[in-house]
């Protein structure tokens, strides 16, 4: 192997580790739900704002942060990035004022944007845009498990540690992770012949692109919504599942997703039909929640269907490189940060939703307050999916496919 192709896997590394990193950070407040709520005095609504803030800090940086990397190179945004999100932990450790988590929060949504653009920048910079799909691809698989080990094994250090020393110890590999990355990726920078503006204007300007991101926007739910905070209460409240099985549970969705990627990107690019593809991993979706909101479904059943829920939660790689089929090949990059900035923005939604219907819904009952709050989920997904049906019979893209 050659020297440059070491150093651009080298780099795609090391971005990969920080997005497993981000990935952590953001599936923390599932399982330190009760521990949160109690030390800042939360209730399910502000909860909701506390955990989908996160979105907001992380899909309105997109724009900045897309921008600094093409200026000032992954290495200096990445590593600075990565020291904010360390910030954001500190005030789980260091106050009881209910205000200052939640901006943590939001710096830790700040840092983590840089993350998936990072992988982006260094994937189109030092990769064959052939293999942008499958590089991603690999760099999701490598950031689930750090979602994965949000789940359960976080959830037994909580128990065992303490969940403030978890979050102390999390803090302390950021900054090691922070050192590491300004060490090994180097200053990569592109020269531009276009203005921000136009360039902005173009992707903005293209309804087809606008309304792919906001029909796979719909589709997070499962992801943002349920795996990242919900899922958990929801199997402790519904089901009645201890506190280990029900941390590990949405777990299941991560594992799929490692699977899904890949997966997912065969059959697009064998089919040629990604948006198809997208539509049919919604279906799915619709299914299983439904099913699983509706009917009291075992343990082994709930993995598998979760699995499955998490392959297709992959669809999100399809979205985000079909939507840059639909722009010129020189602000194909901006469209990626445009398309991911937009579907993650609807986490907050999701979040802010499901806390507050649970909340409006407490006189029910727990079970019933929690499976109309969950509701929300297939709702949307069949509303992606009338909306997606409509876009593939207008899908006449204006640049080829370039895989």
């Amino acid at each position: 192997m050659s020297t440059s192709r070491i150093i651009a896997w080298t780099v795609w590394i090391t971005a990969s580790i920080f997005y497993a990193y981000q990935y952590v950070l953001r599936v923390m407040p599932n399982i330190m739900l009760d521990d949160i709520m109690l030390q800042f005095n939360f209730n399910t609504a502000t909860f909701g704002q506390f955990s989908g803030i996160y979105y907001i800090g992380y899909s309105l940086m997109h724009l900045p942060i897309g921008i600094m990397l093409d200026r000032y190179g992954p290495r200096k945004v990445m590593t600075a990035c990565i020291l904010m999100t360390v910030l954001g932990l500190l005030p789980i450790i260091f106050t009881e004022i209910w205000i200052y988590p939640i901006m943590g929060r939001a710096l830790i949504g700040i840092g983590s944007s840089a993350a998936i653009l990072g992988t982006f920048k260094i994937i189109r910079m030092t990769f064959k845009e052939a293999h942008f799909t499958r590089m991603l691809s690999f760099s999701v698989t490598i950031g689930l498990l750090g979602a994965m080990y949000g789940g359960a094994p976080v959830s037994y250090m909580c128990e065992t540690l303490g969940y403030q020393k978890v979050v102390e110890i999390f803090a302390m590999l950021g900054v090691g992770l922070a050192l590491l990355t300004y060490l090994i990726v180097p200053n990569i920078t592109e020269k531009h012949t276009t203005s921000i503006r136009s360039d902005l204007k173009q992707v903005f300007g293209n309804q087809k692109v606008i309304w792919l991101c906001i029909l796979a926007g719909l589709m997070v739910g499962p992801l943002e919504g349920f795996s990242d905070v919900w899922g958990t209460a929801f199997f402790k409240n519904v089901y009645r599942f201890d506190n280990t099985i029900a941390a590990g549970l949405p777990s299941m969705i991560f594992i799929g997703m490692c699977f899904g990627g890949p997966i997912l990107s065969f059959i697009s690019e064998k089919t040629g039909n990604y948006l198809g593809t997208i539509t049919g991993t919604a279906v799915i979706m619709v299914l299983i929640f439904i099913t699983m909101i509706l009917g009291n479904m075992a343990i082994s059943y709930i993995s598998i269907g979760l699995i499955i829920v998490g392959i297709c939660c992959a669809y999100q790689i399809l979205a985000i490189y079909k939507a840059s089929t639909y722009v010129d090949e020189q602000v194909a990059g901006l469209t990626t940060a445009v398309a991911n900035m937009i579907i993650m923005i609807f986490g907050y939604g999701f979040h802010s939703a499901i806390g507050f219907i649970i909340k409006i819904m407490g006189d029910s009952g727990e079970h019933v307050a929690f499976s109309v709050g969950i509701s929300v989920i297939p709702i949307t997904l069949i509303i992606s999916v009338i909306g997606l049906t409509i876009l593939i019979f207008n899908d006449r893209p204006a640049v080829a496919d370039r895989i």
